[in-house]
């Protein structure tokens, strides 16, 4: 069994088994025993894939056991600093400064103590030694354990069985998503490349997409079949980009340069390492392609379909970028030989600028006040007329620019304007259109921050701005209705005769859940995935927060700090490091250094009845790289909720168990940030909203709250799943029902897993 197909399947709350192996329904007292073990992690299986687990043989059990460990983290180290960590230590910053002063002017002071494996002396009347698994002073572990909590978990994970056929829909749905695919979706689609052909006439939702897809062409030794995905001199660029940064976004180098210096900057200036890590960084950036890859690309370009002063313009928006490409490539050198006529035109082109600049023809007749030509250009481009469609109702006025558009949508020359577009104009109007509201916006390779309105909103006045709102809104619910008209009627003409007056049924729960489109989520999410904006319900009256990193890694110093912000009315105080037992929050205790190979780990745990006695109203989880550089990669956080207490164990301070684990998420290693908030805890309706704001600095302190209260208003702000099922609803004039038995459409929260799946449907393919 091929450990990656599972892997795609689990995060889709699914085993793949392949339709080779049939399904046996003689329940043997080997199979009974795997479906326990999968229960003491979280895990429950359905009927048909029970029957089908019987088939398996003992070894392709533990083979997929193995798998569901592996991601669950079952064997690693989970062993925090602290015995039996909810009862304090009673450890204070004055313990701190006495250890200080006897390890570093021990001579002077001559203080009695224990002397720890690490080197530090521990004075006598300061931290009680026999609490501790390492040294409280340094945080290095000394002792580490594999064992953990099983069974606690009062809600279990429903595992349905998935065939070939659903395993190439998966593929499909990932290929034509609409929407940019988040670092799940791209990994799993990466993992099924390597296993799986791709589709004949497959066609790509957006373009990065097309990037996994040719990266996995070329691994296959397919260059010619790769290069024919490519249309513009963009794709190229984007696509060798991609290979040497690992960023399937074009970040340009200095934003990266820039990224690398703060990274590796420190509170203290002895541990200060910003230059050389940005000299680092730019080391890395260099460009070296051997002769095999120049050819390679100079035949890509020579045969893009693009005629050479369109390519030239495309390339102009990166001609930094592109001056260095060409170098490295020695493009110049190829467009000498024969058969590479096309690109010595786009060389020649290209160097004396000889092209037009179609957003510099916009831009100069905006600046010189010509609506009308304008207009007419941003015309000939829906994507980027969707895109500042609100700042050029400011500049023109909202009457000549909203005519345009809706001419633009209702025009039937193949002009088009994506749906995810307008769902984005219509989910971000109310917020834009305010001008006393701060917008929160993630730059390209960059963390959250807050942005003030656009001043030309005080041009107007309060019934104007609503009267633009109302516009917007109409533009994005018509689209919306004949993109579902359109559905209809293709159904209809693929419907039986006794199929009419279908039913449809609508999980109450997708009425809380946004629809995914703009919040690209740049972590991995291996247990199950969920859509940023997922609520999920707290069961007890405790919730624990966990991280573990350094798995795979030889031990070294590598400090991450996993925090938690309580905010209150009028102050906010921090569970953190620094300050391990405020009301209502346990933290385990620091670790600064990692074990070999298994990583370790921290803990938080939150108790809901006391913070909601001294009326906290959000609980945000949190976690920073202290030390140089990013987050590490492999780090994992989560949370755990249980209807029942969980168990922390009194002699090694172990608190994880993965049948408890509610959601969990692993960094990438596409990660440029030092600090990742995972979660907010709305602590009146005890649930937890899971989103992601990637942020700067080394600790919790650094983190705006305003940013994370604009995040959540704007996640608020979107349309949820169940308000567009509720409108493909009522312009098919489907009947809602009560059950999903009773329904010919049934869209649960097991359907809503499969983001890529939810896109598809709502957006178009």
């Amino acid at each position: 069994m091929e450990k990656d197909l599972l892997r795609v399947s689990l995060r889709l709350n699914a085993i793949y088994i392949p339709d080779e192996i049939k399904s046996n329904d003689n329940i043997t007292q080997q199979t009974l025993q795997f479906v326990a073990l999968l229960r003491s992690v979280g895990y429950a299986v359905d009927e048909p894939l029970l029957h089908k687990l019987n088939s398996l043989s003992a070894e392709q059990q533990e083979e997929l056991l193995g798998v569901v460990n592996e991601v669950m983290g079952v064997g690693l180290n989970w062993t925090p600093l602290v015995k039996g960590w909810q009862v304090p230590t009673g450890e204070s910053f004055i313990d701190h400064i006495v250890t200080f002063v006897a390890n570093y002017f021990g001579d002077e002071v001559k203080m009695e103590g224990t002397q720890l494996p690490c080197g530090h002396l521990i004075p006598e009347g300061t931290f009680p030694l026999e609490r501790y698994n390492g040294c409280p002073f340094c945080g290095t572990p000394f002792e580490t354990s594999t064992e953990i909590f099983r069974g606690q978990g009062s809600k279990l994970k429903q595992l349905s069985l998935w065939g070939d056929a659903e395993l190439h829909r998966a593929m499909e749905n990932l290929l034509v998503s609409p929407v940019a695919l988040d670092a799940t979706q791209a990994d799993s689609l990466k993992l099924l490349l390597r296993h799986l052909p791709l589709p004949a006439n497959a066609g790509f939702g957006v373009k990065e997409t097309m990037m996994l897809v040719a990266d996995a062409l070329l691994e296959q030794g397919k260059a010619d079949e790769a290069g024919g995905l490519f249309s513009t001199p963009t794709d190229i660029l984007r696509y060798l980009w991609y290979k040497h940064t690992g960023q399937i976004q074009i970040v340009e180098p200095r934003v990266l340069l820039s990224n690398a210096r703060h990274a590796n900057a420190h509170i203290f200036a002895l541990l200060d390492r910003s230059q050389e890590g940005q000299d680092q960084k730019r080391e890395q950036l260099k460009l070296k392609y051997s002769r095999e890859w120049c050819l390679r690309i100079a035949q890509w370009l020579n045969n893009l379909p693009m005629e050479p002063a369109k390519s030239c313009e495309a390339m102009h928006a990166k001609r930094g970028m592109w001056v260095r490409m060409i170098r490295a490539l020695r493009l110049s050198e190829y467009a000498k030989r024969d058969g590479f006529e096309r690109l010595r035109e786009l060389m020649d082109r290209f160097y004396r600028q000889d092209y037009d600049v179609w957003q510099g023809r916009v831009n100069r007749h905006r600046l010189d006040r010509q609506p009308a030509e304008t207009l007419r250009l941003l015309s000939e481009r829906p994507g980027v007329f969707a895109r500042s469609l609100f700042s050029n109702m400011l500049w023109f006025g909202p009457d000549q620019v909203i005519s345009a558009f809706e001419q633009l949508l209702n025009n039937d020359d193949g002009k088009t304007v994506a749906l995810r577009l307008l769902f984005t104009l219509g989910m971000y109007a109310d917020t834009w259109f305010e001008p006393d509201v701060q917008r929160v916006v993630r730059p390209l390779g960059g963390n959250m921050k807050t942005i003030p309105a656009n001043p030309r909103l005080n041009r107007y006045n309060a019934r104007q701005r609503d009267d633009m709102k109302a516009r917007v809104r109409t533009l994005y619910t018509n689209a919306l209705q004949r993109h579902f008209e359109a559905e209809a009627l293709r159904s209809a003409q693929q419907q039986k005769e006794g199929e009419k007056g279908r039913t449809i049924y609508i999980d109450p729960q997708l009425f809380n859940i946004p629809l995914s489109i703009g919040d690209r989520s740049t972590t991995i999410q291996d247990a199950s995935a969920a859509l940023q904006g997922t609520r999920f319900q707290v069961e007890g009256d405790a919730v624990r927060l966990f991280m573990q990193w350094g798995k795979g890694l030889p031990a070294q110093h590598m400090d991450m700090d996993l925090s938690s912000r309580i905010l209150y009315d009028d102050h906010v105080v921090d569970c953190a490091y620094f300050n391990l037992a405020p009301t209502g929050a346990r933290h385990s205790g620091d670790i600064r250094s990692i074990p070999n190979e298994v990583g370790t780990a921290e803990y938080v745990e939150l108790d809901l009845p006391t913070l909601a006695k001294n009326h906290a109203r959000y609980v945000t989880f949190s976690c920073n790289a202290y030390s140089t550089g990013n987050l590490a990669i492999n780090l994992v956080v989560g949370w755990m909720s249980s209807a029942s207490p969980m168990t922390v164990s009194n002699q090694t301070g172990v608190a994880y168990d993965p049948s408890t684990v509610q959601h969990q998420v692993r960094v990438d290693e596409s990660n440029l940030a030092k600090g990742l908030v995972f979660g907010v805890l709305d602590v009146a309706k005890r649930e937890i909203i899971w989103l992601e704001i990637p942020f700067g600095g080394q600790t919790i302190l650094s983190l705006n709250m305003e940013t994370v209260m604009a995040y959540l208003r704007r996640l608020e702000a979107k349309t949820s799943i169940g308000e567009v099922l509720r409108m493909k609803a009522d312009v098919q004039h489907l009947q809602t029902v009560d059950a999903p038995e009773k329904a010919n459409e049934a869209y649960t929260m097991e359907w809503a897993k499969d983001t890529a799946a939810v896109s598809r449907l709502l957006l178009g393919s």
